[in-house]
């Protein structure tokens, strides 16, 4: 390896360390206060344009960590890295408010082994984010006083993953993506009592909770292609994330506002960094897609996740259901082999997502309809601008509930390098 070739490679293993000391969560929804917060299933910037398309398709310039059986099909080396924001228009049958985050999105490597064959990645990525604010105002029964109650949460769970994949036969590969899951999620629930007049009544209280997660899990996957024609394949992917108990501590505690985060001020302490555990259902996807090569890609793809099973750290359920996501999504590229129009080389992406997400609210499954679109703008032969943009809604103003319509917008580059498994002939 040249000593160019090896700065290059200090230089993003650097970058991958310095940013995943400022990783961020980028959720935002009221209803990630339910459970272990919103979950992340689009994959990265590239997937998430095609409606989360990534279980049956992946290219050998872009890195796949939704089936990490894909990673086989890398053939240069990869350096990603994405920012994301959210925001929100929440609104109720009465009123509304504006809600947004954002924050580093993912980091991702990817290094082939035996090019075409085998590749070995690592990454930072976000599985869960938490950050709603929420204000509750209601009367207390058999007197003139009302309660305000503040309820506020953030944080979110993350995995730093090692993963490979390889091709043991012809057109059939499989892979193995191994993750340590880090994090916290802080919920605080303040409240308040007021007179008729505004008056506040005694003082206010505070509850604090932090969840601190630390545990390994793994996901496998496998994907198989045959050729329908000379310029044209069709994928099959399925892929299978297995969670189970997930290892943990928690630090909650009642006191007076202001008092209840720190351990040394008085109030009622009722976990005091007691490890335990939580229980995550395990995820199953898969999928199909049909690829014109050079050209086109439309796919199909679904992931389950039975959260009925969802047990938090003092053993409740949350209510919780079942949860499914359905994509469909494309790419078209209207020349690859353009050199002098950009446009024309340019991947232009567009999908569609429909989800049952797992919160009960009201006896009321909350779903999430959006369209998704974007694209890769080559920077050079390989280096591309990735953009994702999803616009949708969640929930309802009926029965009570909160409906909200977003934007998610997602901004990346990839850094690719062929350079690297090539001799020189002339140094």
């Amino acid at each position: 390896m040249s000593i160019k070739n090896r700065l290059r490679f200090i230089g993003a293993i650097g970058a991958f360390f310095i940013f995943s000391e400022s990783f961020s969560q980028s959720s935002a929804s009221s209803y990630s206060a339910l459970g272990l917060g919103e979950f992340s299933y689009g994959g990265l910037t590239q997937n998430q344009a095609m409606g989360g398309l990534g279980i049956s398709y992946g290219t050998a310039w872009s890195i796949n960590n939704v089936n990490p059986a894909l990673a086989s099909r890398n053939t240069v080396f990869n350096f990603q890295a994405a920012m994301n924001y959210r925001s929100v228009q929440a609104a109720t049958s009465s009123e509304s408010e504006g809600l947004d985050g954002g924050g580093l999105s993912y980091l991702a490597l990817s290094l082939p082994i035996n090019s075409g064959k085998m590749s070995v990645g690592m990454g930072l990525n976000q599985i869960s984010g938490v950050n709603y604010n929420i204000l509750v105002n209601g009367q207390v029964a058999n007197s003139d006083l009302r309660s305000i109650n503040r309820v506020e949460g953030e944080g979110g769970i993350s995995e730093a993953y090692l993963s490979t994949g390889y091709m043991i036969a012809k057109n059939l590969s499989i892979g193995i993506h191994g993750s340590y899951l880090f994090g916290s999620t802080i919920r605080t629930n303040q409240l308040s009592l007021v007179d008729s007049a505004g008056t506040p009544i005694g003082a206010t209280s505070e509850y604090y909770e932090r969840f601190t997660v630390a545990d390994v899990t793994v996901k496998g996957g496998i994907h198989y292609f045959f050729k329908t024609g000379e310029r044209s394949n069709l994928h099959l992917g399925m892929m299978y994330h297995a969670f189970g108990d997930i290892s943990g501590k928690q630090f909650a505690k009642v006191a007076d506002l202001g008092n209840a985060n720190n351990p040394d001020e008085p109030g009622d302490v009722i976990n005091d960094n007691d490890r335990g555990k939580i229980f995550l259902p395990n995820k199953l996807g898969y999928g199909i897609s049909f690829e014109k090569i050079n050209k086109f890609v439309v796919g199909l793809e679904a992931q389950f996740q039975d959260f009925t099973e969802y047990r938090s750290f003092t053993g409740e359920s949350g209510e919780l259901g079942e949860s499914f996501k359905i994509g469909l999504g494309g790419q078209w590229t209207p020349d690859v082999t353009s050199m002098d129009n950009m446009l024309k080389r340019t991947m232009y992406r567009v999908g569609l997502e429909y989800q049952q997400t797992p919160y009960i609210v009201n006896q009321s499954q909350i779903t999430d309809v959006g369209i998704n679109f974007g694209g890769s703008i080559p920077l050079n032969s390989l280096s591309m601008v990735n953009l994702a943009i999803k616009v949708g809604t969640r929930g309802s103003t009926n029965n009570g509930l909160i409906r909200e319509n977003y934007v998610n917008f997602s901004l990346g580059f990839s850094l690719n390098d062929n350079s690297w498994f090539y001799k020189r002939s002339f140094e």
